[in-house]
């Protein structure tokens, strides 16, 4: 057992979370040479930054749901001072306390085409440094969010951990993942999956830059939380994507299936006739303005929350060739068997898409029966046994967590771990969010500012618990990037994950490694 209390005064462990101290005399404006030309960062605090970094080239007009295109190489110096635009995306309603909580902290930036853009953070600029690397994928699923949010800062995790950080945009939504084959042809065979060979294109533009800036381009972790866990799950089964990294983590985003050909060319077809375009004519889509073609996705997308319908149109397609096939189903994928990963979820996910917080309990066992039918008063009883004092709200959205994000995140452990390559590790968050009175509990998201060593989060605070919880986590996921094994000083001994035992390291008040825990949870949901 190790306590949240643990003083990160006396407990800095030696090359994973020190506090790395300013190299002196280093300068303000650090230049670095890479493959493409020159680029100028800043320095602030002795991590060096270069944001909106472009690694591939401008996806508009022709470029529009073509693969991504390699830069021009420039003359002279090229400034990466400051955040370059986020793709083409809705913007967040804020109207509700959780989306509020979690959205207030987004950086300003403009919105375009231009956005094959990453931001990076380095303790060192120094070619034989080697410093893991640890590449992070926003979350919003496959439609919104940025790598230039607060929420994927990496200076502190840069700092901290002496790692370097890097954080990706790439195209969403229909820019990214609208399958044209049927109906624009062979050039566009591909188009479904544009927004993940993004992604793939950063990768190659690590592995060939990265070591400038400090990092060792052998040993490069991705992973992302939400629409990111999902996004490192459909990466794992990308050939392209083959020896581009060697580490991967999927928090509370474990994807097993994606986008098939045919209800994809069904969401193009609707979307083309939202525009009065005739399928004939869908090349000319790569001619409509692009705030047109938002504003028409927008509106589809709000006719299916209309419908209690996620905006899920548009996502990874199995198109045959970038992405073969289900990436998680019905096996762990083969191209990524000597990946190792990490696996989580948090306890209370659900409770971000959940209002009735006075759910009194009578409203909680009317909840069971929809979700359990038969065998909701034997759930009624699990769900009480384990919590005795919870609020009913909470238990709803833990039965409701159990039911999706569990249910899936014990689904790609255990494939990963019969698949008998490379190990897979489980944690799961239980340590609640302060805000809002403590309403929402362990909720989506609550891991993800402490993954990277953020202690400013509304939704974890700042309190001595919560930054020696997120120093535990950090230091696990750079132990992770470093050593293939996330096992540090900070935490227990934290067991692979394996079908039979289901060893889980806990993160709450105490850290703790349980085997199997919600294993009676787990039975209900099948």
């Amino acid at each position: 057992m190790m306590s949240r209390r643990t003083a990160i005064a006396a407990g800095l462990a030696t090359g994973v979370g020190t506090l790395v101290e300013p190299a002196l005399g280093a300068t303000l404006f650090p230049v670095v040479e890479t493959a493409q030309g020159k680029l100028r960062g800043l320095s602030s605090g002795g991590v060096a930054i270069f944001r909106g970094v472009h690694y591939a080239a401008d996806t508009s007009g022709p470029n529009r749901f073509m693969p991504p295109r390699p830069l021009q190489n420039w003359a002279g110096i090229r400034d990466a001072l400051h955040w370059g635009d986020v793709a083409p995306q809705v913007p967040g309603d804020r109207r509700s306390v959780y989306a509020d909580l979690i959205m207030v902290d987004r950086n300003p930036s403009g919105m375009g085409e231009n956005n094959l853009t990453l931001n990076l953070w380095t303790p060192r600029i120094d070619a034989t440094a080697k410093k893991p690397v640890i590449v992070v994928l926003h979350g919003g699923g496959f439609y919104s969010g940025s790598g230039n949010s607060v929420g994927m800062d990496g200076e502190q995790m840069a700092r901290f951990t002496d790692s370097v950080v890097i954080a990706i945009n790439h195209r969403l939504g229909a820019f990214g993942f609208l399958h044209l084959p049927e109906f624009a042809g062979a050039d566009f065979a591909t188009s479904g999956t544009a927004g993940m060979q993004d992604i793939v294109a950063a990768l190659a533009w690590v592995r060939q830059n990265v070591a400038e800036f400090g990092g060792d381009p052998s040993r490069v972790l991705v992973y992302g939380q939400s629409g990111g866990g999902a996004k490192t799950s459909v990466l794992m089964a990308m050939p392209s994507a083959k020896g581009l990294f060697h580490r991967a983590g999927v928090m509370s985003g474990s994807a097993l299936r994606m986008m098939p050909a045919e209800m994809a060319s069904a969401a193009t077809r609707r979307l083309l006739a939202a525009l009065d375009i005739a399928p004939e004519k869908a090349r000319t889509l790569q001619q409509v303005p692009w705030t047109t073609l938002l504003e028409t996705q927008a509106k589809l997308e709000l006719a299916d929350r209309a419908r209690g319908e996620a905006p899920g149109a548009f996502a990874p397609v199995i198109d045959g060739t970038t992405l073969p096939h289900h990436p998680w189903d019905p096996e762990a994928p083969a191209v990524s068997a000597d990946v190792p990963m990490i696996v989580s979820t948090a306890l209370d996910e659900r409770a971000y898409r959940m209002a009735d917080f006075g759910m009194t309990e009578a409203g909680l066992a009317t909840f069971a029966q929809k979700l359990f039918g038969d065998g909701a008063a034997d759930a009624m009883a699990a769900y009480r046994a384990e919590a005795p004092d919870e609020k009913p709200f909470l238990l709803a959205a833990r039965m409701e967590t159990d039911r999706t994000f569990r249910k899936s995140a014990f689904t790609q452990a255990e494939r990963k771990a019969q698949q008998g390559g490379a190990p897979v590790w489980a944690y799961l968050w239980k340590a609640p969010s302060p805000a809002a009175g403590g309403r929402f509990g362990a909720v989506h998201g609550i891991d993800v500012a402490p993954s990277l060593y953020n202690t400013r989060s509304a939704l974890n605070g700042s309190s001595p618990e919560a930054v020696s919880l997120a120093a535990a986590i950090a230091s696990s996921w750079a132990a992770f990037a470093a050593n293939g094994t996330p096992d540090n000083p900070r935490i227990p001994h934290w067991p692979a994950y394996e079908p039979k035992r289901r060893a889980t390291l806990i993160f709450d008040n105490t850290i703790t490694v349980a085997d199997d825990p919600r294993g009676a949870m787990r039975k209900l949901h099948g």
